[in-house]
């Protein structure tokens, strides 16, 4: 779609939370309907349609390309796969499994993701969402400890100088292959729009220090792998949202502008209308209320997310920026504290 298109949502003052999840946890069963497309596809419509927002944002999930990537390798049961790391740099047989049996390897988990795609895609007037994680995010869930090989990278090391830093690159470029796989079937499902979640593209794992002596590690870790994701979805015609909600510096902002992504979704740490100054005016930023405290009406009541709401449309309004208000992350819902996170929701989107 033209960028227009957004740019027009925001014109009209859209505001809408990311939170399929909570609709989905209403339902009986909803363990069974993750792993059914159809299912699934009707309570990402539900939540579209609740929400009232014509982008069909799936349940976020960041851990279904890690059990992409090792279902295809093999050798781990699903039991040990969510704390599993790479102790030491695959091997050459590792990494041909892995790419040789990505496209036979999706769990049904990730199969009703794409499922849910095509369902919105063909049975509702909701633009169909897809969404991963992205391969710098899914690199650090696979290694036991990234930072320190991260920052050996930023000193301008190699593979060739350090194993570390070679587990990081390899990782990462396995890591890129199977989010490319990921995003590709969505796309083949209908997807018109794909959510890239880069939590860890941040200043804990890159250090800002070395970016400000000018380092390029920015850009050869988190920048260079989405570039390939991007050149993916501009070949299909497809648009990029950009989140991410950890801890940035400007310059890290910049670098996730260079890949032009549709919307840029950012977490609460960000002052938006600061980041106004940096932003170009053809991408739209979302965001930020602090989603991840809307579980406790101690930490947020239902007011504050209104109050705090106004003045973040008013302090973007005069900053002259487009902007869609919203969460500042997908919200997930807690057991015991689905009334107080679903009013929060309904605040946003009934915010005068």
């Amino acid at each position: 779609m033209e960028r227009e298109f957004y740019l027009d949502l925001a014109r009209q003052g859209l505001h809408f939370p990311i939170g399929a999840d909570l609709v989905l946890r209403e339902k009986s069963g909803h363990h069974e309907i993750l792993k059914d497309g159809t299912q699934l596809g009707r309570v990402v419509e539900e939540a579209a349609c609740r929400f009232k927002t014509p982008l069909a944002f799936p349940v976020m999930d960041l851990m279904l390309e890690k059990v992409l990537l090792l279902r295809a390798m093999g050798g781990v049961s699903e039991e040990d796969i969510p704390a599993w790391h790479f102790g030491e740099c695959p091997t050459p047989e590792q990494i041909d499994a892995i790419l040789r049996n990505l496209h036979t390897s999706m769990d049904p988990r990730l199969r009703a993701n794409v499922e849910a795609v095509r369902y919105v895609r063909q049975n509702t007037e909701h633009i169909p969402v897809g969404m991963s994680i992205g391969p710098f995010s899914l690199m650090t869930k696979l290694l036991a400890e990234p930072i320190t090989p991260v920052f050996f990278a930023g000193t301008g090391m190699t593979a060739q100088d350090d194993p570390d830093v070679k587990l990081v690159e390899t990782v990462l470029e396995l890591a890129t292959e199977v989010v490319l796989n990921s995003v590709g079937a969505q796309i083949d499902a209908g997807a018109k729009v794909i959510l890239i979640a880069e939590p860890a593209a941040n200043k804990v794992f890159v250090s800002p220090k070395q970016m400000a002596e000018g380092s390029d590690i920015f850009e050869r870790l988190p920048l260079r792998a989405n570039r390939r994701v991007k050149a993916l979805l501009d070949r299909h015609g497809v648009d990029l949202v950009f989140h991410c909600c950890g801890e940035l510096v400007d310059e890290m902002v910049r670098g996730f502008c260079s890949l032009r992504p549709v919307i840029l979704s950012l977490g609460s740490s960000r002052a938006l209308w600061h980041d106004a100054a940096i932003v170009p005016k053809d991408i739209i930023l979302y965001g930020n209320l602090p989603s991840k405290k809307f579980y406790s009406d101690e930490l947020i009541p239902v007011a504050t997310v209104v109050q705090q709401g106004l003045e973040l449309n008013a302090r973007m309004k005069a900053a002259g920026h487009p902007f869609i208000l919203g969460s500042e992350c997908d919200i997930l819902s807690v057991p015991g504290c689905e009334r107080q996170l679903m009013a929060k929701a309904m605040a946003i989107v009934n915010l005068a």
